[in-house]
């Protein structure tokens, strides 16, 4: 089961308490970003483009429990940069699981197996780790061989102790069927309990700007994907099935990036987890100071191509919610594979792009200076 039942139940009174009381907005997973720090250089990533005194930053423990207070989503992911960098990230996963917040660490697996005796199992603790696809496939995407051997490794010791254990992978436009389908029998195989999968999306400094997918490359894609397994064993994926069959174009839904909010070092983060422009101080001035209608697909010319997890997968949720006999029916026959698809979202009306990243970074330079000058005169 690629979500544990007791995810599903907390999750779903999580979801139907906030439609009672009238809630229009509420964050479903926190995204929890410890640091930037990173010991890989994925030529995809734009999550480590930053000054060495940021890259050296990390959040404190109190930040990051307060963080999850603050939010209050009944998922935290954990990701970075590479959150096991992070010497005080234990202490900051135990504090989350005793407040029964479903953590999922997100690592790259590296440092995995050296730090596995620094965790305990649970219902509330998976590992999240990052697959790009098979050994060739995952390797040129990170930029370094040997990482899917010791990814693999990793895993297998994870499995070995007890712990739930994901892979998460995102495709590029150098995916091809046959090989991800193949991939995913593969760690299915393997014994992970759950398979989390994305498109790429083109952060604007990511060094690779030519291998994110289009919305309508990536729907036939994932339709290609899916029909190869419709007749293998179901492989068990720790999403929604109507986001699956958003990603196969059977779906129209528009964003909803209030429900995967970010916190970073910088505070929280504007618009959402893939773009960055601009921070608040607090989680009620980022839901309540942001102008969302702004942002998204049809709204603004960098979210033209998105169809991420981070903002959509929210979206299905709660219109599973809303039409759990649809949700249902798609869980039990898979996301449908050949006819028409959904209505593309115009980007006739989309305002420009505007490229605002060099200001908080501008920002937090400054403050690490004062700190650094209240230091020495300390």
């Amino acid at each position: 089961m690629g979500i544990p039942l007791l995810q599903k139940l907390f999750v779903g009174s999580y979801v139907i308490r906030q439609r009672l009381t009238g809630q229009k907005r509420y964050p479903l997973v926190l995204m929890l970003e410890p640091l930037f720090r990173c010991n890989l250089a994925c030529a995809g990533c734009g999550k480590i483009d930053y000054p060495d005194k940021i890259l050296h930053q990390n959040m404190s423990v109190a930040d990051a429990l307060d963080a999850v207070d603050e939010c209050g989503a009944p998922v935290v992911s954990i990701a970075g940069g590479e959150p096991l960098l992070h010497k005080q990230l234990p202490e900051i996963v135990r504090g989350i699981v005793a407040r029964k917040k479903f953590v999922y660490l997100c690592t790259n697996a590296l440092l995995m197996d050296k730090k596995l005796s620094q965790y305990e199992p649970s219902t509330f603790f998976t590992w999240s780790v990052h697959l790009d696809g098979d050994k060739e496939m995952h390797d040129h995407s990170v930029c370094q061989p040997g990482t899917y051997d010791r990814a693999v490794t990793a895993i297998k010791h994870a499995k070995e102790r007890g712990f739930r254990v994901n892979i998460n992978c995102t495709l590029f436009n150098t995916a091809q069927a046959d090989r991800v389908a193949a991939f995913f029998d593969t760690v299915t195989e393997l014994g992970v309990d759950g398979i989390t999968v994305s498109p790429g999306y083109a952060y604007e400094r990511a060094p690779d700007q030519q291998h994110f997918l289009n919305r309508g490359k990536t729907k036939q894609l994932f339709r290609d994907v899916f029909k190869r397994g419709a007749s293998k064993a179901k492989w068990s994926f720790s999403q929604s099935s109507l986001f699956l069959d958003f990603l196969a174009g059977n779906q129209s839904y528009h964003c909803t990036p209030w429900g995967n909010p970010t916190r970073t070092i910088f505070g929280w983060q504007k618009p959402c987890y893939l773009l960055g422009e601009g921070y608040t101080r607090t989680f009620d001035e980022l839901m309540n100071q942001t102008d969302w209608d702004a942002y998204g697909t049809g709204n603004y010319e960098k979210c033209a191509d998105c169809m991420v997890h981070s903002g959509y997968e929210a979206s299905a949720v709660n219109d599973a919610i809303a039409h759990p006999l649809k949700a249902l029916a798609v869980s039990l026959k898979g996301p449908r594979t050949d006819g028409a698809m959904s209505p593309e979202i115009s980007l006739d009306h989309q305002r420009p792009a505007q490229y605002v990243f060099s200001k908080h970074v501008e920002k937090k330079l400054d403050e690490i200076r004062q700190s650094e000058e209240k230091t020495r005169a300390a």
